[in-house]
């Protein structure tokens, strides 16, 4: 019989410090990097990159903060279209949860191990993590931006995209690599979606 164990609060609290810090890295990623065409897309979008790592390591608790780290920090408090029309924004925001969302369903359907430790894993993380999910989270948030304000659908995607891909095939494979075994000991590690 399987051992159940009794609620706790720790991934409330830990959902809550994610979104603390996914909305203060993609509040940081617009306002100290030059924003492209006007638009809250940062030419190297740093936060991306963590909501990634937290949604693999935290499963679903992650995807939640990544997806209120973009509408808060990137959306509603970095763009003043956004604060006119927090309905586009709510929908913008699903980029967010979309870039995180398509690498951890590959993931775990592929039993993909997160340390990385064969070519076969990482190409799995590159495709899903850096490449498809960044193309669908560029798309999508170039077309709800575009419902906001007029914009130059090209250049954000672009810009979106490429800048994507830069920081999280710099930061996604290593820091998997490097700290999975670290957070895999943890309490907090989830290995599916919501345990």
């Amino acid at each position: 019989m399987k051992n159940v164990q009794e609620p706790t609060y720790s991934f409330v609290i830990l959902t809550l410090i994610l979104i603390v810090v996914d909305t203060f890295l993609a509040l940081i990623s617009v306002k100290l990097i030059p924003a492209a065409a006007g638009g809250p897309v940062s030419p190297l979008f740093i936060a991306v990159a963590f909501m990634i790592l937290f949604t693999l390591w935290f499963g679903a608790y992650g995807a939640i903060a990544a997806y209120v780290g973009t509408l808060v920090g990137a959306g509603l408090l970095a763009a003043d279209s956004f604060s006119q029309h927090p309905e586009i924004a709510i929908l913008w925001a699903v980029a967010g949860l979309l870039q995180v969302l398509i690498p951890l369903v590959a993931v775990r359907s592929f039993d993909v191990d997160l340390a990385m430790e064969n070519p076969r894993d990482l190409t799995y993380v590159l495709i899903f993590g850096v490449i498809v999910n960044n193309l669908v989270g560029a798309a999508w948030g170039t077309w709800t931006l575009a419902l906001a304000q007029t914009v130059n659908t090209g250049s954000i995607f672009g810009t979106w995209l490429i800048g994507n891909i830069i920081v999280t095939i710099l930061i996604v494979p290593l820091a998997l690599k490097h700290f999975t075994p670290k957070v895999r000991k943890s309490k907090l590690f989830v290995k599916n979606y919501w345990d």
